[in-house]
């Protein structure tokens, strides 16, 4: 008992010491379980930034998952690309960038003429229609509060998202493209005999931060997610609205301090009141618009003749897999493997199935809680 008041004891004296005042909103959950440890005005609105830009990335990895582009194509610049405002890349109207080059510059460098340019090609030439677009898949994978209107976060009365939505939407990259969470984690790149710098201080400074993405304008103030992996457990933090990159620095790391030392101490949990509580999940990946005709380009899945399968997450942890695959067996009756991918993650997956038992299994986990999607 002792322990668990000195526990809360020392949220409120965080609190306090950090005061509220200097950021808007922030949410601390784990990324493995969906849970949120902690969270002030998760829900209310406010200008998210570049945090955009997770969306816009998270849309090219989609793209790359189903062969509709490829890391080492080449993407042209527009007039319009090229005139986006600072921060930016630089590059001139009638140029081109590879498809990796794009995305590293705007994980690190958060360039928003790069963002225009993934924008334009990924979605019919017109930035319009690809926050149109982002907005229908922000609906689609859980964020109930988003709304986008530009692929890079630029300001606009009317592009809003929420600490809850940006957590969403972070788990869902994290989950659905694993192979792709490396560029988030990049410290520095070099482009065209320029280097540039990750403007998220946490990496390289925080024991285990491996991600993920900054934001910042005049009416957002300073933005952050970062996560980091410690004992086991990978946790993530968000918090929008910091009055300066200090105090965003400071608020993620001691936010992260605080998730982490729930864990070891049984009887020294911060329960969050029952109204706050709901866990972030995340729903089918984005394939499903393939009905959709104005989105069939866009969205059209590549199917192989070698059947379908399931992936039922993406774990930090061997044995946060293993808890996984047994309650896929007991939801779906179906023993899933444990694959490690190259970035060290352990995905849960059923495959070689038919595609009409691919989405029974499906449906099934999901009646259950357990969050998957098909894959073919």
């Amino acid at each position: 008992m002792k322990r668990l008041l000195s526990f809360i004891a020392s949220l409120f004296l965080f609190c306090g010491a950090v005061n509220a005042a200097q950021y808007k909103a922030v949410l601390v959950a784990d990324i493995d379980s969906g849970r949120v440890l902690y969270q002030e005005n998760a829900n209310q609105l406010n200008y998210p930034a570049s945090l955009t830009k997770i969306m816009t990335l998270y849309l090219t990895f989609d793209a790359l998952e189903h062969k509709r582009l490829h890391l080492d194509d080449y993407l042209i610049v527009s007039n319009y690309a090229a005139n986006a405002q600072p921060v930016k890349l630089g590059l001139t109207a009638g140029s081109k960038i590879k498809v990796e080059d794009a995305i590293k510059a705007v994980a690190v460098h958060s360039a928003n003429d790069v963002a225009r340019v993934l924008a334009e090609n990924l979605q019919g030439g017109k930035e319009g229609n690809f926050a149109n677009l982002m907005t229908r898949v922000a609906n689609e994978i859980g964020l109930q509060n988003t709304n986008f209107e530009n692929s890079s976060g630029l300001p606009n009365d009317d592009h809003m998202s929420t600490a809850r939505d940006i957590a969403l939407l972070s788990m869902a990259v994290y989950r659905h493209f694993p192979q792709y969470w490396k560029y988030f984690g990049i410290k520095s790149w070099t482009y065209d005999g320029k280097t540039y710098t990750n403007g998220n201080r946490l990496l390289g400074n925080y024991p285990g931060c491996d991600g993920m993405k900054t934001g910042f304008t005049n009416k957002s103030k300073y933005s952050l997610v970062a996560t980091a992996k410690r004992d086991g457990h990978h946790l993530m933090v968000v918090v929008l609205g910091a009055e300066t990159k200090d105090v965003r620095a400071n608020v993620a790391t001691k936010m992260l301090n605080l998730g982490f030392s729930k864990y070891g101490k049984s009887d020294a949990v911060y329960v969050v009141p029952q109204q706050h509580t709901e866990t972030p999940t995340v729903a089918n990946p984005i394939t499903k618009y393939a009905t959709d005709k104005k989105s069939e380009q866009t969205f059209k899945s590549v199917v192989s003749t070698s059947g379908a399968g399931v992936q039922f997450g993406a774990f930090s942890s061997y044995q946060s897999a293993q808890n996984q695959a047994k309650k896929v067996k007991d939801a779906t009756g179906l023993s899933a493997d444990i694959q490690q991918n190259e970035n060290g993650l352990y995905r849960v997956r059923v495959n070689g199935i038919s595609e009409s038992a691919a989405q029974n299994a499906k449906n099934a986990a999901i009646a259950h809680g357990i969050d998957c999607y098909v894959f073919h």
